[in-house]
């Protein structure tokens, strides 16, 4: 697939599951493309629209590695990101990031991640997580700001209050997510 194809790809309609399926697949063996494809991610920011930052969710969800060459202009471009249907997607990159980097201790996103991106990830998740947007990202937030908290000590603590402020007026996934978010911080004696 060539960049103009990709382009095409992404810019002739809204796309089906199927559709994005397709389009990831041709993907996988080109990783020079996911830079471009992120390009695409912002541009349709800026558009309302979301077939780029759907397209690159699925595409991370089977080769996350592919975020790691352009990982720093990832974290700097996720304040920037206003419409919701590209925060969705990229909060859960940000939640895949968080479980490679924390849970499973991957050395790949261990050693090539740095702690002053983890913070920039961190300040975006709280962000997310304390607007007035729909639930899906702020759950992705919820959860990679517990897996941050395990680095950065203060963390905790703040998730821990927005949780408890915001769990009564959170839909039910959110509401689901935050007592299991709750009930790990309690285990931490948090």
């Amino acid at each position: 697939m060539t960049e103009k194809e990709l382009h095409i790809a992404l810019t002739s309609g809204r796309l089906s599951k199927s559709d994005v399926d397709v389009l990831v697949e041709k993907l996988l063996p080109q990783p020079e493309l996911a830079p471009i494809l992120f390009k695409q991610v912002l541009l349709e920011d800026k558009e309302g629209t979301f077939n780029a930052s759907w397209t690159f969710d699925n595409l991370l969800r089977k080769r996350l590695d592919y975020l790691l060459p352009i990982f720093g202009t990832f974290v700097e471009h996720l304040p920037q990101l206003k419409t919701e249907s590209c925060i969705r997607p990229l909060a859960h990159v940000c939640e895949m990031v968080c479980l490679a980097y924390f849970k499973k201790k991957d050395p790949v996103f261990v050693n090539h991640i740095s702690d002053d991106q983890l913070e920039q990830m961190m300040t975006c998740c709280f962000d997310w997580l304390i607007s007035p947007m729909n639930m899906a990202p702020k759950v992705f937030a919820m959860t990679s700001l517990y897996y941050l908290g395990l680095k950065f000590s203060w963390v905790h603590p703040e998730l821990k209050q927005v949780l408890l402020d915001t769990y009564p007026t959170g839909s039910t996934g959110y509401q689901n997510r935050a007592k299991k978010t709750l009930d790990k911080l309690d285990q931490l004696g948090v």
